[in-house]
C-alpha cells in the first residue's frame, strides 16, 4: 500500500510567557509530520527555530520538497543524505521511527538498544527576568530537583544569587544563550562556582567562543547553540565539557543517536535538552535521554495545554512514552 503524508501547522499556547537572552515567546509553533502506510501512521514534530535561520513557511516549504522521495518509501538512512539538520528533518525521521515501529510491532526503545525504560528527572526552566522575579520564580518551584535558569544579561550574577538563595537545595542549570562576552565570562563562571552552579550553557556566542580553551572551567560548560551534528564535535574537544543534542538540531533521532555515541568517545558529558515543544517532540528525546548526565525535557510544562495522551510528568519525573503517542 502507497504512503500518505500530512503536514500539520500547530500552536500551543505558552503558560504565561518565556523569555530568554534572544527575545520572549506566549506560543509554541510546532509542525506535524503525519507518515501513512498499511493503515499505520507515523508521526513527528518539529519546532522550527529563528536562531538557525528557520521559519514555519521555510520548514513546511522544506518538507513538502521531500513529499515524492517519502512517498517512494524513502528510509531514515538516505533521508540523512537528502536533507541537512534541521526542524525540517526531524520531524520527518521522527515520524519514520514511529511508522517503523507501529509496522514492525518493535518499540523504538527496543530498536535502540533499551531493554527497560525509566522515569527521568528533568530540570525545569526559570525564564530571564530581573533578579527578584526570577527568584519568585525559583522560590515558587524549589521543590524541583533540577532547575534551568535563563540568564544573558547585564545582571547576571545578581540573577545567580537571587536564585541560588530562594531555591537553596536545587541544583542549578544556567543557559546563557550566547548572552556572555569575553570580558565578563571568566568572572561569571567563578561567581557561579561559588554558588555551586551544576552546569553552565553556551556562555557566548557560537564561532566566538574560543577563549574557552584559555581559560578556567570551574564549573563545567556544555556547548549548546555550538553543536548540531556528529561533524561539529572534533572542533569542540578542549573548548566544552559537555554538549546538548535536540533533536530540532541535529535532524532527528537518527544522528542525535551517531552525535551522542560520538561525544561520549570523546569524553563529553551529555545533556537532551528540547525546544518549547509538545509531548510528541518530547517523545523521541526521553528515549535519547535513557543514559544522559543532564536532561532538560519540561516543553510541556511549560505549556498552557499539551496533546493528548501526553507524556505524564510527576513533579520533575517524566516517564516514557506510551506508545500511542510515539514510538
Amino acid at each position: 500500500m502507497a504512503r500518505v503524508i500530512s503536514v500539520e501547522m500547530e500552536r500551543f499556547p505558552i503558560a504565561g510567557t518565556f523569555t530568554i537572552s534572544r527575545g520572549s515567546k506566549t506560543e509554541a509553533e510546532v509542525i506535524t509530520v503525519t507518515i501513512t502506510e498499511q493503515g499505520r501512521s507515523g508521526r513527528g514534530e518539529c519546532v522550527p527555530y529563528k536562531r538557525y535561520g528557520e521559519t514555519m513557511e521555510g520548514v513546511r516549504a522544506a518538507i513538502e520538497a521531500m513529499r515524492d522521495p517519502i512517498l517512494a518509501g524513502i528510509g531514515r538512512t538516505a533521508l540523512l543524505a537528502a536533507m541537512p539538520a534541521g526542524a525540517a528533518r526531524n520531524a520527518i525521521d521522527c515520524a519514520l521511527w514511529d511508522l517503523e515501529a507501529k509496522l514492525t510491532g518493535t518499540p523504538v526503545a527496543a530498536a535502540i538498544g533499551i531493554l527497560q525504560t525509566r522515569p527521568l528527572e528533568t530540570a525545569y526552566t526559570l525564564s530571564l527576568a530581573e533578579p527578584e522575579a526570577m527568584a519568585a520564580q525559583a522560590r515558587a518551584n524549589a521543590a524541583r530537583p533540577l532547575l534551568k535558569v535563563k540568564i544573558g544579561g547585564d545582571n547576571d550574577m545578581a540573577r545567580i544569587r537571587a536564585v541560588t538563595e530562594a531555591a537553596p537545595e536545587s541544583r542549578i542549570i544556567l543557559d546563557a544563550n550566547e548572552g556572555w562576552t569575553d570580558e565578563n565570562v571568566e568572572a561569571n563562571l567563578a561567581f557561579a562556582a561559588q554558588h555551586g552552579i551544576a552546569l553552565v550553557e553556551q556562555p557566548l556566542p557560537a564561532g566566538k567562543d574560543d577563549i574557552l580553551r584559555r581559560i578556567a572551567h570551574p564549573v563545567p560548560v556544555c556547548a549548546d547553540e555550538s553543536v548540531h551534528a556528529a561533524k561539529d564535535l572534533d572542533a569542540l574537544v578542549g573548548l566544552y565539557d559537555a554538549v546538548n543534542i535536540k533533536l530540532d538540531k541535529s535532524g532527528g533521532l537518527t544522528e542525535a543517536l551517531t552525535l551522542r555515541d560520538r561525544a561520549r568517545d570523546l569524553g563529553f558529558g551529555i545533556m537532551v535538552g528540547c525546544m518549547v515543544g509538545t509531548s510528541l517532540a518530547m517523545a523521541p528525546a526521553v528515549l535519547l535521554a535513557q543514559d544522559a548526565d543532564f536532561v532538560d525535557l519540561d516543553g510541556p510544562l511549560l505549556l498552557a495545554r499539551d496533546r493528548e495522551p501526553g507524556l505524564v510528568y510527576q513533579g520533575s519525573l517524566v516517564s516514557s512514552p506510551d506508545r500511542v503517542l510515539w514510538g
